[in-house]
């Protein structure tokens, strides 16, 4: 997503392969917006795209990105900082972010993008200058450090929202696209070790010339050049096409108790039988519906932390067990 981001190397020749790759991961994007798009306009059942299959599809998507990110961050700057066109790419992407910030504030402000991939790729553009003049080994090693750190350094001490961005935090962070820094610049990092290792071994020729039909070739080539320009385009194209859906052919309501109740057995369900999963929700239901909180609770302001609903839970889980 977003060249070196988004620079190209000073060289002669143009690694196609490279633009059709970036070309492909922002189509593959595309269609989980479309599917994250039908889910919010209730043709799919809420937390679909945020779970299984559609969860890993996402994370390959963004590391996908991200490791392109890092490698063509070498392939622009690892002779030398070119200070100007790093500049200038860093703050279009900066104010993009900026822009996805503000949209989403309005849009969706119970869970807006505060911290998304565009802010990740900026702040991981400048952090990836630090790693430029070490070799690819050392990289690599700091990769896995950064990928491996939200398994032992989440405390306490990051929950404040400031240290969000973080992604350290022991609370469930809401947002639309939440991509922190732990563990997600360790895909720049290896990019940027994968880049740096072949050139070591001459291998960058890999990239050249063409691995699909020459229309498709040129297409993706023309939106991974592009890159910047197609995420922030492609998703109010996408929203608007499926509302004039859902104003012709408008999906079939579900009640919010049923939708609440399926994904409260679903979770429950994980470490308790579906007998006392049902009985549980459906308590947990009349609970926060006699005490005024079930519209809080499905829209997501409310959540297992919040000390109500821990109550709830609690009342909910003694008269549930079986006598």
């Amino acid at each position: 997503m977003l060249q070196a981001e988004i620079s190209n190397p000073p060289a002669k020749q143009r690694l196609g392969k490279l633009d059709v790759l970036r070309g492909v991961a922002l189509v593959a994007m595309a269609t989980y917006h479309t599917g994250w798009d039908f889910e919010f306009f209730g043709y799919l059942e809420p937390g679909t795209t945020g779970q299984g299959p559609w969860k890993l599809y996402a994370r390959i998507i963004a590391s996908t990105f991200l490791v392109l990110v890092g490698f063509s961050l070498v392939l622009a700057h690892g002779r030398g900082i070119r200070w100007r066109p790093f500049g200038v790419r860093l703050a279009q992407v900066i104010v993009a972010a900026m822009v996805i910030t503000l949209v989403t504030w309005f849009a969706t402000p119970e869970s807006f993008v505060f911290f998304g991939i565009l802010h990740e790729i900026a702040v991981a553009s400048g952090l990836g200058l630090l790693f430029l003049r070490l070799p690819a080994m050392v990289i690599a090693i700091a990769a896995v450090a950064v990928i491996a750190a939200p398994h032992y350094l989440i405390a306490p001490a990051f929950d404040a929202p400031v240290f969000w961005p973080l992604g350290l935090s022991e609370i469930i962070v809401r947002s639309n696209d939440y991509v922190p820094i732990f563990p997600w610049f360790g895909a720049v990092l290896a990019g940027m070790a994968l880049a740096k290792l072949m050139h070591q071994f001459g291998a960058m020729q890999l990239l050249a010339g063409n691995i699909v039909p020459s229309w498709l070739d040129r297409a993706l080539r023309f939106i991974g050049r592009h890159s910047l320009a197609f995420y922030l385009i492609h998703q109010p194209l996408l929203i608007s096409c499926v509302f004039l859906i859902a104003h012709v052919l408008p999906p079939a309501v579900t009640p919010p108790e049923e939708i609440f109740g399926q994904a409260c057995v679903r979770s429950c369900e994980i470490d308790n039988e579906t007998a006392f999963c049902e009985r549980f929700c459906d308590c947990v239901i009349s609970q926060s519906k006699t005490r005024g909180v079930f519209d809080d609770a499905f829209a997501g302001r409310r959540d297992q932390n919040d000390p109500e609903m821990q109550e709830i839970a609690g009342l909910c889980t003694e008269q549930s067990v079986p006598q």
